[in-house]
C-alpha cells in the first residue's frame, strides 16, 4: 500500500523523539504493521499539534487527559513533552490538580445522583 513505509516510519520515530523526547513503545510494537502505525500516527500528530493551540497548551491538555484516564505511562511521556514545549513544573502540577478536580466531580456527580435516587426510593416505601 505504501511504497516508502520504512522511510515514513523512520520519520515518525524522529518526529516522536523530537516532540515527546521518546519513541513510545506502542509505536515500536505498532511498527510491525507499518500501514496501521503510519496512518494512526499521522492522525495522532495532527491532533497533538493543532494549528489553533500552542504546543505547550496542547501538551498540558494531553497531561490532563492522561491523568484523568489513569494512563500513567502516557502521563509521564506527556509531562516530559510539556516541559520540552515550554511548560513549567508549576503549570504541569496545576494541570494535574485541575484534572483531579474534574475526576472527583465526575465521581461525585454520578454517585450523588445515584444516592438521591436510592434515597427517594426509600421514601416511597
Amino acid at each position: 500500500m505504501l511504497e516508502n513505509k520504512d522511510s515514513i516510519q523512520e520519520d515518525i520515530f524522529e518526529d516522536s523523539e523530537e516532540m515527546l523526547g521518546i519513541v513510545p513503545f506502542i509505536l515500536r510494537v505498532m511498527a510491525r504493521r507499518p500501514e496501521f502505525m503510519i496512518f494512526s500516527c499521522l492522525k495522532d500528530f495532527y491532533v497533538l499539534r493543532p494549528n489553533s493551540l500552542e504546543p505547550k497548551t496542547a501538551e498540558l491538555l494531553a497531561v490532563a487527559a492522561a491523568a484523568a484516564s489513569g494512563a500513567d505511562k502516557c502521563l509521564k511521556v506527556h509531562m516530559n513533552a510539556a516541559l520540552r514545549a515550554g511548560a513549567s513544573l508549576d503549570e504541569i502540577l496545576d494541570t494535574l490538580f485541575i484534572a483531579a478536580l474534574i475526576g472527583q466531580t465526575k465521581v461525585l456527580a454520578s454517585s450523588l445522583r445515584t444516592f438521591q435516587e436510592f434515597e427517594g426510593s426509600l421514601d416511597e416505601k
